[in-house]
């Protein structure tokens, strides 16, 4: 598998407590060894958003991403990290 990032997903990681950060490096090893581990809740998002993913980083932070078009898993952009909060100001 290979991850990518995308500006938005650099930017709003830089915005980050350095134990979210932690938190987030941490969750995207165990997701780049099995992307469907049950402790990261993979799954798809809803209306406008609808082509991409969320996994949990915390109770509150989600990494945003967006795969490859045939489901494999081969390439994977994180496109941004987002809070429950951002992610209902966005609807």
């Amino acid at each position: 598998m290979e991850i990518r990032y995308t500006k938005g997903y650099e930017k709003s990681f830089k915005k980050l407590d350095p134990n979210i950060k932690n938190k987030a490096i941490e969750k995207i090893c165990i997701f780049a060894k099995n992307p469907f581990e049950k402790s990261l809740r993979n799954h798809a998002l809803l209306w406008k958003y609808s082509w991409y993913r969320s996994v949990d980083i915390t109770w509150d932070y989600r990494a945003i991403f967006r795969e490859d078009s045939d489901w494999t898993y081969a390439f994977v952009d994180f496109a941004e990290i987002w809070t429950q909060l951002s992610c209902m100001a966005r609807d």
